[in-house]
């Protein structure tokens, strides 16, 4: 059980007011009580303004699962957040009744050696907002540690706040890639991540971003956003070759780093072809399980293939790319519902069917 609540127990009467969005089996959510932990000293509680839905919350109401994370019991959704604090502990003394924030979802343990030596994103006891066993944000209110919590500056809204999260996966991606003013990026993918991958790596200094997708209204919005080239592909792996040309051709020059953000046999083949001698290529979040790819040509280049899960340190950097204006997320948001029953449900199938959704975000 994570810190966010408890589906039973003894509460005051403001946790027994407190209502959430649970998934309690397949493609069936509740809005039910969501009964709260007391605030404790380094707590705050934060009543929830602006809450997103993940392909990762999809993927549970659909299939009850996520690569290896199984829902086994009732669990409340959702983990791109922001909100106000209504109440803070004792020891908490960066932040105040009234603020508003953006939450970092995960709690990790800070004792183990990954902890210790700052990958705390890859932390084996990691209790992470809507990841079972542990519940999430789509609530009324949670309560969450304080230093996951931060500030919003004025010119910053909500939304935006709860936009930090997905960002961060691009934010965190870009700095394991390393990218800068000298390197041409490759996107596999134009979904919620390649885009916010795309606009971080600009945020970076990238000074060519091509990206690839079958849909070609996801392209639209990836050329609208900024892309200097944009490639529809098919999803047979007998293309590859000629796609590979195709890409390469409207790069106009070597790819030094892709980020596969879409995980299937055939992206991951396409980057690794594609990416030049020396070059990195990024598997961004959770693939397909397993995948069949051409690994020897790749090593015979000397390819990378670099991990990325989740994030560490992010928010700060996030928060510094909106204010400034580097990144502007808003147009991202394409679908907002409310919190009740319908709106609820009509929300996760709008974001499952995906088409022109590409971040549906809940108004609390």
């Amino acid at each position: 059980m994570g810190k966010g609540g408890m589906s039973h127990g003894e509460g005051s009467k403001v946790e027994e007011e407190n209502m959430a969005a649970w998934l309690v089996g397949l493609n069936t959510l509740k809005i039910q009580p969501f009964l709260l932990p007391s605030v404790g000293p380094h707590d705050v509680r934060v009543r929830m303004k602006a809450v997103g839905i993940c392909g990762s919350d999809v993927h549970y109401l659909k299939t009850m699962r996520c690569a290896d994370f199984v829902v086994k019991e009732p669990m409340v959704m959702g983990h791109e957040c922001a909100g106000i604090i209504e109440e803070v502990g004792e020891e908490v003394k960066h932040l105040v009744v009234g603020d508003r924030v953006a939450l970092e979802p995960g709690i990790s343990c800070w004792r183990c050696n990954l902890c210790r030596e700052g990958r705390y994103n890859l932390c084996p006891e990691m209790k992470f907002f809507a990841t079972p066993p542990v519940h999430g944000s789509l609530a009324n209110q949670v309560v969450h540690p304080a230093d996951l919590c931060f500030k919003l500056p004025e010119n910053v809204s909500l939304e935006e706040g709860a936009m930090c999260e997905p960002l961060s996966v691009g934010v965190h991606a870009c700095r394991r890639a390393e990218v800068g003013p000298e390197t041409n990026v490759l996107v596999m993918g134009a979904g919620p991540i390649g885009l916010v991958t795309m606009l971080a790596a600009r945020a970076f200094g990238v000074p060519r971003i091509v990206i690839v997708d079958v849909d070609e209204n996801r392209l639209a919005v990836a050329k609208q956003l900024g892309a200097d080239g944009i490639v529809q592909v098919t999803t047979n792996l007998e293309d590859v070759g000629s796609e590979v040309e195709q890409i390469q051709k409207t790069m106009g020059s070597n790819v030094d780093v892709t980020f596969d953000c879409a995980g299937f046999n055939k992206t991951m083949s396409t980057a690794l072809a594609a990416t030049r001698c020396g070059g990195k290529v990024c598997l961004v979040g959770m693939g397909h399980g397993i995948m069949t790819v051409p690994l020897t040509p790749a090593a015979a280049r000397e390819v990378d293939v670099v991990g990325v899960f989740r994030y560490k340190n992010t928010w700060p950097l996030c928060l510094e790319f909106l204010t400034s204006g580097k990144i502007d997320v808003k147009p991202l948001i394409t679908h907002r519902f409310g919190f009740s029953q319908k709106e609820v449900e009509d929300a996760f199938e709008t974001s499952a069917r995906g088409s022109n959704a590409i971040k549906v975000m809940f108004n609390l």
